[in-house]
């Protein structure tokens, strides 16, 4: 079996499936479209390619045994920009024999009612759900007609090193270290699942390991999923030595920012995740796999060692 493992998007999930992967002794290939990534882990390879160009993803991916789809276009592009993307690079890998895991959201399956579990229907009403849908049941399509062998990997809003641009990035940790208030969406005392980028980077490398992961969706391990952004804050504070300070924005106010703020205005419509419990099951992945997500409290202790040392 090849040793070499090619990540596409050097964000912070591409880093840490890349991490994840050197961990494991890999050789690892980053690939993006400029072909830089900040201060990139020792080991990698870092490349550039046009990962809307088919014929580019087949040939920096030549001899891999798994891609890692990481890579996505701004969020207000999604509908436009997203479905070719993975088009292509399904197509690139089609026939070689290189799995595929694509990292996923959790957008497709609408509004649920209880936990988010991997047998729900796709549901999903709004434009970038209706998106994610389309996008993950051509994934699986590819996988039965044999042209990819794929896997999906699905984690909620995400925090950690080197995510910023995220509901729980900066507008979170960095007014916090300043002694100013946390900034969160809509109900504070709504439970809410977080997922630590590093697990979900630790989990797209397991999957792109066992070949039992193929043609299934995966929740990736959470801890504590029914925690609040209430209590998630309190323990930020905690973390940080300071009394808690926090904020929500609620729909009203993300409306008129979204007057002003493009990536605003395509978060409105996904507004229902923060104002009723969005709690997510990753019990399938924890019982096949035997991972267990990193404790809460040292992924925010880990995290806000990340923004001081930034």
């Amino acid at each position: 079996m090849s040793e070499l493992h090619v990540v596409f998007g050097a964000g912070p999930l591409g880093r840490a499936v890349a991490e994840a992967l050197l961990a494991q002794g890999r050789e690892v290939v980053v690939v993006s479209r400029s072909g830089k990534m900040e201060q990139a882990p020792g080991g990698v390879k870092l490349t550039n390619a046009d990962l809307y160009d088919a014929a580019a993803v087949r040939s920096v991916a030549k001899g891999a045994a798994a891609a890692y789809q990481c890579a996505q276009p701004e969020y207000t592009e999604w509908p436009q920009k997203f479905p070719p993307l993975q088009a292509a690079i399904i197509d690139g890998l089609a026939g070689t024999g290189t799995k595929l895991v694509i990292g996923e959201n959790l957008y497709m399956y609408g509004e649920v009612t209880g936990r988010i579990h991997e047998g729900l229907p796709y549901s999903a009403t709004t434009r970038k759900g209706r998106v994610r849908a389309q996008m993950a049941e051509a994934a699986l399509a590819a996988h039965r007609e044999g042209r990819v062998p794929v896997a999906l990997a699905r984690g909620s809003d995400f925090f950690g090193p080197w995510v910023l641009d995220s509901l729980f990035g900066d507008r979170v940790f960095a007014p916090a270290l300043k002694g100013k208030a946390a900034s969160f969406a809509g109900n504070l005392d709504a439970p809410h699942t977080a997922t630590y980028i590093k697990d979900f980077g630790r989990a797209l490398a397991v999957l792109g390991e066992r070949d039992e992961a193929l043609g299934r969706v995966w929740h990736v391990p959470n801890d504590c999923p029914e925690l609040t952004q209430r209590q998630f804050g309190e323990m930020l504070f905690r973390e940080i030595g300071a009394p808690a300070r926090l904020a929500a924005t609620g729909r009203l106010m993300m409306a008129v920012g979204g007057l002003f703020i493009p990536a605003a205005r395509e978060s409105l419509e996904m507004m229902y995740e923060f104002e009723k419990p969005f709690v997510v099951d990753s019990s399938q992945f924890e019982r096949t796999f035997g991972m267990r997500a990193t404790p809460i409290q040292q992924a925010i202790a880990e995290t806000v060692e990340w923004y001081r040392n930034r």
